[in-house]
């Protein structure tokens, strides 16, 4: 393995948000804080306790989930079309570095760009309310895995997209209402019968239940499910990085 091509790789990302401090770091950390300045705070005072926790800290797991997602297919995706787009693609495509080293390196750097905001926004979140973790080393683990998995996800958008508009068109249109209805901010079993069984085929549920789960012990679906659905999802992304790196789609024109 070429140690040498994934450090430079992933050095060369990372210092890329040092560049980009206040799109990177600052505006999702203050995007974050409104959420819990209305929510939390103006709505939140309001309502009563979900399942024994108050409102303003029940949806902490929900908020850094929606900021998680974004920001790993976000960071991922522009990190390797901006390669493709100034040509610099055709260099690293020719270099001796295998298409497993691009992916760790570029995917490496999404995925700690996002779990580093994630850690953020959780220090963020002790100054608007008080919140406890029962089950910390779970709730790393699905902090890492989401992260990872999504900045997969986000690799292959970015090698799919052929401008900067469809860089959007996914994380905009579909995976933020996906979050919104997956339970970021309300629990299923609000919902009618009818509508928890539809919001079963929702996959970001599984995400926000398992990662609210890892703080208070409560879950929508089963931990295990939850789980089982972050790990066939890196594969179905695994798998289509395999194939593209394989067929050469939109990797040389």
């Amino acid at each position: 393995m070429n140690l040498y091509a994934i450090r430079a790789i992933y050095v060369f990302e990372m210092a890329r948000t040092g560049r980009t401090l206040m799109q990177s770091i600052a505006s999702p950390i203050l995007t974050t804080a409104l959420y819990f300045i209305v929510f939390g705070a103006a709505i939140g005072s309001r309502m009563g306790e979900i399942d024994g926790i108050s409102y303003a800290s029940f949806i902490i797991p929900g908020l850094m989930m929606l900021s998680l997602l974004g920001e790993s297919i976000s960071n991922a995706s522009f990190g390797i079309y901006f390669p493709k787009f100034t040509g610099t693609s055709y260099e690293l495509l020719s270099a001796p570095v295998s298409a497993f080293e691009i992916v760790i390196g570029f995917v490496g750097a999404a995925a700690t760009k996002s779990v580093l905001i994630g850690l953020l926004i959780l220090v963020t979140a002790r100054f608007f309310v008080d919140y406890q973790i029962i089950h910390p080393v779970w709730m790393v683990t699905f902090l890492l895995l989401t992260a990872l998995t999504f900045s997969m996800f986000g690799f292959i958008i970015g090698l799919w997209a052929d401008d900067f508009q469809k860089l959007q068109i996914i994380p905009m249109m579909i995976i933020t209402p996906l979050t919104f209805l997956g339970g970021a901010f309300y629990s299923i079993n609000m919902l009618p019968p009818f509508w928890q069984k539809v919001t079963l085929f929702n996959p970001v549920v599984y995400l926000i239940s398992g990662f609210r789960w890892s703080f208070y012990g409560i879950a929508d679906v089963n931990v295990g499910i939850s789980i089982a659905m972050i790990l066939v999802f890196m594969l179905l992304c695994l798998s289509g990085i395999w194939l593209i790196f394989r067929t050469g789609y939109r990797l040389k024109s």
